[in-house]
């Protein structure tokens, strides 16, 4: 039986994690902002790990619910009510037909996850029924959820109410939340005084913060090496003949405001790339709120391999702690 939807906040989009292997065709990955989050929600209502849930950012859902069910929400810290009654974040919810599931106003991190037992069954589009929207690819019919939306269910499997994830491995942000960047292929192309400045000023997530790309501000000016353009590049020293944008590359149009590339984002263009953000803090990036300050730190290739081992053996120790 379906979810009926009441409500549907700001902006709540089916997710799953994604539909990787349409990059070279223009078609980003896409999937859930904070993976970790959304694997970690449906453990708890005993799906698969990449089944379909919804991703509400700022503001959740009135939802209604027409057979019994489990539930679970994770990601950002957002009061959970059931007919008006608050529910525990990270927990399997045990709910009733004819119950409301709705939220309250958000504490902290930008991007709740909501989990349902057997997980939205709404039809996959290459694979994948995460919601792009500028492509109109999966969801409810390419778009974000809207009022009088019904999302099916899919079968549930074995589903424990009342399992949660204790804190301890749950990842909280910093303050500055600190993003690891692996200097890039043209990296060379600023001074190395904007280089060190890059990496010592501390930067803001600017209001221009979503699924394609974060900005970040307040931070100085790059200044770049003196060259002259080639063919096919534009005016801006900050412009190069185009070429491919890797998930999490930074890009500084202008070399003013730097923009990290997340789920949704283009998959090349004419802006240089001073690096990019390792994969084991990318989760992080779509928790940020706008205004919240941030400080880029520099890596090397064996850290970052480092940390990515470090954040699987995280989501193991998850998993054995939810299976």
């Amino acid at each position: 039986m379906p979810v009926k939807v009441i409500k549907p906040g700001l902006l709540t989009t089916i997710q799953d994690l994604g539909r990787p292997g349409y990059f070279h065709l223009g078609i980003p990955i896409g999937g859930a902002m904070d993976r970790m989050a959304l694997r970690t929600a449906n453990l708890l209502v005993g799906n698969d790990e990449g089944a379909a849930g919804l991703e509400a950012v700022f503001m959740g859902p009135e939802l209604e619910f027409t057979s019994d069910t489990v539930v679970a929400v994770t990601g950002a810290d957002i009061p959970v009510m059931l007919d008006d009654e608050e529910q525990p974040c990270w927990t399997a919810i045990p709910v009733k037909a004819g119950q409301r599931l709705g939220f309250g106003f958000l504490k902290s991190g930008a991007r709740a996850y909501i989990a349902f037992a057997g997980g939205i069954d709404t039809p996959p589009m290459l694979g994948s029924r995460s919601t792009y929207a500028i492509g109109a690819l999966g969801g409810v019919d390419g778009r974000a959820i809207a009022e009088e939306d019904e999302l099916p269910l899919g079968t549930a499997g074995a589903a424990k109410a009342g399992l949660t994830l204790s804190a301890d491995l749950r990842r909280p942000l910093g303050s500055p939340t600190e993003l690891r960047v692996l200097p890039g292929l043209y990296w060379h192309r600023i001074t190395e005084a904007a280089q060190a400045g890059f990496f010592a000023d501390e930067w803001a997530v600017a209001p221009e913060a979503d699924r394609m790309g974060y900005r970040f501000r307040g931070g100085k000016p790059l200044d770049f090496v003196e060259r002259e353009q080639p063919f096919g590049a534009g005016s801006d020293p900050s412009n190069i003949v185009d070429g491919c944008y890797p998930y999490g590359s930074v890009q500084v149009p202008g070399g003013t405001e730097p923009i990290v590339l997340h789920r949704d984002a283009v998959s090349g263009g004419g802006y240089f790339m001073i690096g990019t953000v390792i994969s084991a803090d990318m989760d992080l990036i779509g928790q940020l709120q706008p205004h919240m300050p941030v400080k880029f730190v520099e890596v090397d290739m064996d850290t970052a391999l480092q940390a990515r081992a470090d954040r699987a053996a995280m989501m193991d120790r998850i998993r054995g702690a939810l299976t």
